[in-house]
C-alpha cells in the first residue's frame, strides 16, 4: 500500500471516528406565518408583531440568542422547517400525534379551544349548545350528542377554515359529508367571506377568534354553538416546533419559556394580546 492510499484510509477512520459537533446555537431563524392577529401578525411599518413575538423575545433574551423571524406560508411551515429553511416555528400551532411524527414540540405556551363566528343576522345565528364547551377527548354520550347536533345545524351550511389546521381536520371527521368546507390560506381570507355572505360560518381558534371580534369591521359577527377542545385532533395546547434531531435548541428554548411561564410573563403578554389569560392551565 503506498503512502498517499494509507494516508486517506487513515483520514476517512479518523472522521469517522469523531463524534458530531453539537450546532452553536447564537443565532435562529424563527418561522412565522405574520398573518394570524394577534398571534403574529405584521403591523403597518412591515414590522412582525404579536402574542408569539413577544414570548419570542422574552425566551430568546433568556437564553443568550439572537433570533430572527421569517415569514413563511402556514401550509409550508412544517417542510420548511424539515428541509431547513429556518432552526424553529412559533405559528399558533396546536400538538397533535400526526404532527409530532414528522416533528417535535416544546411545551405548550398555549391552550386555546375551536370555536364557531357567524353573522347576527345568518342562518346561523341560533344554534344549539351555545356557549358550552365540548371535550372531545373524553367520547362520551354528552360528547356523541354534542357532534349530533354540530352537524344537524351544519347541514347543508358553507364552512371556511383554514387549510392544513386542526380546523381542516375536525372537519373532515365531523362535517365534511353534511356540509360544505371551504379551505382558505389565510384565516383573513375566509373572515371576509363571511363578512361578505360568500359562507355561513368560520372554525378556527377561539383566541384568534375574540381578535377578530375586536376589530370595528366585525360589529356583525359573533360566537355561535359551542365551543372544543382536547382529543387527538385538537390537542392539549399549542407550542414551538422544531426538527427532530435539534434536542439541544428544544432544551434551550424550554427552559427559557418555563422560567417565562413561571415568572407571569407569558400570562402578561396573553392578556396585553388577548385580555385574558390563555397560558396552559395552572400556570
Amino acid at each position: 500500500m503506498n503512502l498517499a492510499r494509507w494516508l486517506g484510509i487513515a483520514t476517512i477512520a479518523l472522521i469517522g471516528a469523531s463524534p458530531a459537533m453539537a450546532k452553536d446555537w447564537k443565532t435562529v431563524a424563527v418561522a412565522m406565518e405574520g398573518s394570524y392577529e394577534p398571534w403574529n401578525f405584521t403591523d403597518p411599518s412591515g414590522k412582525v408583531v404579536g402574542f408569539e413575538v413577544d414570548i419570542l423575545n422574552d425566551v430568546c433574551a433568556r437564553a443568550k440568542i439572537t433570533c430572527t423571524v421569517i415569514q413563511t406560508d402556514w401550509d409550508g411551515v412544517i417542510p420548511g422547517l424539515n428541509a431547513g429553511k429556518y432552526d424553529m416555528f412559533m405559528d399558533g400551532m396546536s400538538i397533535t400525534p400526526e404532527r409530532q411524527k414528522r416533528i417535535d414540540f416544546s411545551i405548550p405556551y398555549a391552550q386555546s379551544s375551536t370555536s364557531l363566528l357567524a353573522l347576527k343576522n345568518g342562518p346561523l345565528s341560533h344554534m344549539q349548545n351555545e356557549g358550552k364547551t365540548i371535550d372531545l377527548s373524553k367520547d362520551d354520550d354528552d360528547t356523541k350528542d354534542a357532534i349530533a347536533k354540530l352537524r344537524a345545524d351544519l347541514k347543508g351550511k358553507n364552512i371556511g377554515l383554514q387549510v392544513s389546521t386542526i380546523f381542516a381536520t375536525f372537519a373532515d371527521k365531523y362535517l365534511k359529508d353534511v356540509a360544505n368546507v371551504k379551505e382558505y390560506k389565510t384565516t383573513d381570507e375566509h373572515d371576509a367571506d363571511l363578512l361578505a355572505g360568500r359562507i355561513d360560518v368560520t372554525l378556527a381558534q377561539t383566541s384568534y377568534d375574540l381578535g377578530t371580534l375586536a376589530k370595528p369591521d366585525s360589529k356583525d359577527l359573533q360566537f355561535v354553538g359551542p365551543r372544543f377542545e382536547g382529543g387527538a385532533i385538537l390537542g392539549p395546547g399549542i407550542a414551538a416546533g422544531f426538527r427532530k434531531e435539534d434536542k439541544d435548541l428544544q432544551e434551550i428554548y424550554n427552559k427559557a419559556l418555563q422560567a417565562a411561564l413561571d415568572d407571569g410573563s407569558v400570562k402578561k403578554y396573553s392578556l396585553k394580546w388577548f385580555k385574558i389569560d390563555i397560558t396552559p392551565s395552572g400556570k
